[in-house]
């Protein structure tokens, strides 16, 4: 889903236990909403896909990964306020 998807998707690399995870959660609903159509945000718990987390060698959460055409076009660790996902979304969107 996240690299067939026809536009580009913010992956949230996440687990449960994760404080500052749990600060960018709404954030994330917020970019969600605000980009519907424009931009995909998933979210994948590390502790339930673990392979799949280590395959995109995910060390650290909350790792946030943005993916255009299927390829990882920006990457971020840690927590990220609001304007700062929109910098980096508008960078991939060029806007």
């Amino acid at each position: 889903e996240v690299l067939k998807s026809p536009i580009p998707v913010l992956a949230d690399f996440f687990a449960t236990w994760c404080g500052p995870c749990k600060i960018v959660a709404p954030i994330l609903e917020d970019i969600a909403r605000e980009y519907n159509g424009k931009i995909k945000v998933a979210k994948l718990d590390v502790d339930k896909a673990g392979a799949t987390a280590s395959s995109f060698g995910i060390m650290s959460v909350p790792t946030l990964m943005i993916f255009k055409d299927g390829k990882v076009v920006s990457q971020s660790v840690g927590a990220l306020s609001k304007r700062e996902f929109k910098s980096k979304i508008a960078e991939v969107l060029n806007v």
